[in-house]
């Protein structure tokens, strides 16, 4: 049986012009919507909400990568560490300080997994520190938490809780959050109170009267 060369080529361009090329990147981006992540070729033809076969979108553009690339979705693998290294820098100039994986995980479609990063530097916070980024460690984190508590206890008049804490990284993201104070603190149990107890320290040290109920005395 024979075909024509050109008239299998309108063929097929007939049959490309069913979907236009936007059409197939919300198709795209709606999957990586239901998935909660940039979806593979298996992945995507697995899915019984996408109307659009792999085959077509790699017909439209070359290839399944350039294809999630001109959707916005960054394919999981293949990046190089540079490029890893980029999207951080890129991120933590958008946001104004070093990121977080929550941060990642809140832009999913757009940006590498916090596992990836994982997976290709040893740990996120190796990622971060090779893009430049300051990522205290240990001890270090636990006196700028401490320095953070004795700022804050000041603006409060008192030592903070838990919620005090919450509420002042709602204004200033840049603290940890309270749970990461409440896990830097290695006692059986009560670690807020532990961690209040290092605050009045460093207070006391600085020549501030804590009074046993936390308060500060001369406080307004």
């Amino acid at each position: 049986m024979r075909i024509d060369e050109a008239e299998l080529a309108a063929f097929r361009a007939g049959l490309r012009r069913r979907y236009t090329d936007e059409e197939i990147l919300e198709q795209l981006r709606a999957a990586a919507d239901r998935m909660g992540r940039s979806p593979t070729m298996r992945e995507f033809a697995k899915d019984p909400d996408a109307r659009v076969h792999p085959q077509t979108v790699i017909e439209h553009f070359g290839t399944w990568n350039a294809a999630k690339r001109a959707a916005g979705l960054y394919p999981r693998r293949f990046l190089t560490r540079e490029e890893l290294l980029a999207q951080l820098q890129a991120l933590g100039s958008e946001l104004g300080r070093t990121p977080t994986a929550r941060d990642l995980a809140a832009r999913r479609r757009s940006l590498p997994s916090a596992s990836l990063y994982a997976h290709t530097f040893g740990s996120l916070g190796n990622a971060l520190r090779e893009a430049g980024f300051e990522v205290l460690q240990g001890e270090e984190r636990l006196e700028r938490a401490v320095e953070q508590g004795a700022t804050l206890a000041h603006d409060l008049g008192r030592l903070p809780k838990m919620a005090d804490w919450a509420e002042a990284r709602r204004v200033n993201p840049t603290l940890l959050s309270e749970w990461q104070v409440y896990r830097m603190l290695d006692v059986p149990r009560g670690a807020w109170t532990a961690f209040q107890y290092l605050v009045r320290e460093r207070l006391r040290a600085d020549g501030v009267d804590v009074q046993p109920d936390g308060s500060l005395r001369g406080a307004d």
